[in-house]
Parts: C-alpha cells; structure tokens; sequence
C-alpha cells in the first residue's frame, strides 16, 4: 500500500488506560487508511499516553467525516487529538536581537525546504537585521525596548503575531526576558535557544566566563517558553567538546554552530508533531 503520498499525521494523547492503541490503529484500519509509521508511549510517572501516527489515506478521504467519526471514539478516552494534513505548513514568527547566526540559518533551512514552514514576519528589538529580512522578501518590524516600555512593546507584538496568524515564535537569541503575561500568552507555541554550558553560567559574557572555569564542553537547549528563567521544558540539546587551545572567541564561534543546530532540531520536530507536552517535561518521538 506504499506510495508517493505524503502522509497525513495523526497525533493524541489522553490517560492511560486498556484499549488506546487500539481504539486509534481500529479505526484507521477499518476506514480503509494505510498506518506507514507509528509512535506511542505510556509514561507511568504521570499516567499519560501519548501517540502519533502517519498514515496514507483512502481516495475520497475527507477531514471532516474523519473527524466527525473519530470523535465519538475519542469521547471515550478522554483523548486530546490533532490532524495535520501533509501540505500545512505552519506560520512561523521570528523574534531576534543582533546576533544573527540562528535566524540565518533558520531562513536558509525555510528558503531551501528543510523546514516545511512560513516565515511570515521578523521582529527585533534592534535594527541590525533588517537587511536579512529584506534580502528574504520577509516583512521586518524593529520595536525597541526598555523597562518602561517593555509592556507596551509586548502588546504591539502580540498585534503582529495575531496580524501574521502566528503558529509558532521562535526566539532566536532574542535578547530579552519576556513577561510573564507574555509567557502565558505564548504558552506551548514559543521556542528559545540559549546557551548551555557546564557548570551554568548566567548573565553578561557567558562564553568569558566558561573560558575562566577551564571548561571542556559548551552547549545549547531549546526549550519551550514559560516563566521561569530558561528552564521551560526542553525540546532539543546540542553539545561539542573544547580544550585548553579555545579562547573566549573560539568558545563563541563553536557554541554558536551548536545553538543554531539544536534550534533548527527543536523547529523541525514540534512543526513535524512529534514533542508532547507531559507537564514540566516533554515526550518526543524521533524521525
């Protein structure tokens, strides 16, 4: 039953209890669609299960009838469910400072199609990269910040992702802490990068103050967005070796190779359905 198709991508999660798989694999069967691949995981620890399900369907298939149908099955469970059709591609939100390496390679992933993504708008508390924006034909919007202006930034940004029907905002090395109206706001639908090194260093200069300790790794996590301090749940992680020889420059260059990497992981698998929220922590299920 293999075909050129794209799949569409089935996605749940509900309690866990007898019967989820089956109720999920019955009704795909039954409708005459193709299962091409299947992840689940029931995790003990918070008495959830989670799945996600590619699967090639029928002629005539239609979303709504799917819908209507699945849902009294779901009724059931409990179950929170998705459908993604293989030609969504969903509306991304770019937010940004100066550094550029992350947002470079992002629109080269968009622009080339590793990522199946729109990147509809750039904001930027500077205007450094508009530049980049304009060569990329992508509206750029500099909205400057302080602390008395903070609030008032945060809702005309709000305007925006509503204006650009905003999916997901990424926040690649946006340079500043959100709100936590603003964290609520963008609650499961923001992703930042930062710096992740061993042990942590936090504020001005981090990759300096690495290079002081004598450190002999440097790394990155994108995680989701909430309100405590970079510590929202972690959706990817990179890291790479380093030795005696790296100077504070050379830390920079090689931790920035390692966020831009783990960022585009972090875009890749929520746009592709595969990261579930499981409280503080998230289920992945790899490609």
């Amino acid at each position: 039953m293999k075909s050129n198709t794209s799949p569409w991508i089935f996605t749940a999660s509900c309690p866990s209890i007898i019967g989820t798989v089956d109720v999920v694999t019955r009704y795909l069967a039954g409708s005459g669609h193709y299962v091409d691949a299947i992840h689940s995981f029931d995790d003990r620890a918070s008495g959830r299960f989670f799945i996600r399900i590619e699967f090639l369907p029928h002629d005539g298939f239609e979303e709504a009838i799917f819908a209507r149908q699945f849902e009294k099955r779901a009724t059931e469970f409990d179950m929170d469910w998705q459908l993604t059709a293989p030609d969504h591609k969903p509306k991304v939100a770019i937010m940004v400072s100066k550094y550029d390496h992350c947002l470079n390679d992002l629109l080269y992933r968009f622009r080339t199609g590793q990522l199946n993504i729109e990147v509809t708008v750039i904001i930027s508390n500077h205007p450094d990269l508009e530049p980049l924006a304009k060569w990329h034909g992508i509206p750029y919007y500099h909205l400057p910040i302080s602390a008395e202006t903070k609030l008032e930034q945060e809702a005309k940004v709000r305007e925006l992702i509503e204006e650009y029907d905003t999916e997901l905002v990424v926040l690649a090395r946006y340079m500043q802490v959100l709100s936590p109206s603003m964290c609520e706001y963008l609650d499961g639908r923001a992703i930042n990068i930062h710096h992740s090194l061993l042990p942590g260093f936090k504020g001005a200069r981090p990759y300096h103050q690495a290079w002081e300790k004598g450190v002999k790794m440097v790394g990155a996590t994108a995680h989701y967005v909430n309100n405590d301090l970079d510590e929202g749940p972690i959706i990817s992680q990179g890291i790479q070796t380093v030795n005696h020889a790296y100077y504070p420059e050379d830390l920079v260059a090689k931790g920035q190779d390692v966020e831009r990497v783990t960022l585009f992981n972090a875009v890749k698998c929520h746009i592709e359905k595969r990261v579930f929220l499981n409280g503080k922590r998230t289920v992945i299920f790899e490609g």
